[in-house]
């Protein structure tokens, strides 16, 4: 099936790429433009430049150059959308948390899917870093496609992880969407910490099994005995994975602020691009 016919993802009508002009964002930049030409979505590019207590000793002129290089950044960006064919807004916001800047931005223009990079850059705009990604994905109104330096987007596996909560279970339905349109193989992970855990980690996978199955996607299913993170980002660089699909938290951190611990140590090492999906 060739790529450039369909839309991966369900409901992109409008997307939403946070960059920091680094090269962590290019990836997340060109991932954003492919799915905004195959969807027909509205793109929408965003750059936060945080209220930062270093312009009270370098001065305003130095503010004031960081900002027209960020606004001239932003208009190379909405000139290599327009090449192709794209609607793209762009947005250069000040705030005292770049993590919100881009979430109320995301309500804002009601966006279906926010993009960004893995890491950022430091320095007078100091937006996704690890810390930010980690606070968008927690406050996100939306899901949030994770894309590592250099990562390049495909569907042949799609690695979804589960642990029977209602975001894991959120999860499977977003990656057997992904499957079915694509034509993708998915590999159906749940983690036990022990052996006593095994039974419950059959029936998570095994409920993906069933669901696949209505849909006519090929699911393989792997139940390891360890730690969850660890076992997820092996079996992804094992088995070539190109996507992998997870909740933003799971059983153990349904009342936390921000993203679960497994999910941000799989985004943290995976060899791919993370897609975390939301109840």
């Amino acid at each position: 099936m060739s790529q450039g016919q369909f839309c991966p993802v369900s409901k992109l009508e409008k997307l939403l790429v946070a960059t920091d002009r680094s090269i962590f964002s290019e990836s997340a930049i060109r991932e954003a433009m492919s799915f905004a030409k195959r969807c027909s979505s509205r793109l929408y590019v965003i750059t936060a430049m945080e209220a930062n207590p270093e312009y009270q000793t370098i001065g305003l002129k130095a503010f004031q150059k960081e900002e027209e290089e960020a606004g001239e950044y932003l208009e190379s960006v909405k000139k290599r959308a327009s090449e192709e064919g794209l609607y793209c807004e762009t947005m250069l916001l000040h705030g005292d948390e770049p993590y919100r800047v881009i979430t109320d931005a995301a309500v804002g223009k009601m966006v279906d899917m926010i993009i960004m990079g893995r890491h950022g850059r430091t320095g007078i705009i100091k937006v996704l870093m690890g810390s930010v990604t980690a606070k968008v994905i927690g406050h996100s109104p939306c899901k949030v496609l994770v894309v590592p330096k250099a990562a390049m987007l495909e569907y042949r596996k799609v690695l979804v992880a589960t642990d029977g909560s209602e975001h894991g279970m959120t999860a499977v339905s977003e990656a057997i969407g992904v499957a079915k349109r694509c034509g993708s193989t998915i590999i159906a992970v749940s983690v036990a910490h022990s052996e006593a855990e095994l039974k419950e980690a059959d029936i998570n996978v095994g409920r993906v099994v069933e669901r696949a199955q209505k849909d006519g996607v090929e699911v393989e299913v792997v139940t390891p005995i360890g730690t969850p993170s660890d076992a997820i980002v092996e079996i992804a660089g094992g088995r070539a994975v190109d996507l992998i699909v997870m909740g933003m938290y799971g059983k153990t951190g349904l009342k936390k602020l921000l993203m679960g611990s497994t999910t941000e140590k799989v985004i943290g090492h995976s060899p791919c691009s993370v897609l975390v999906a939301k109840a």
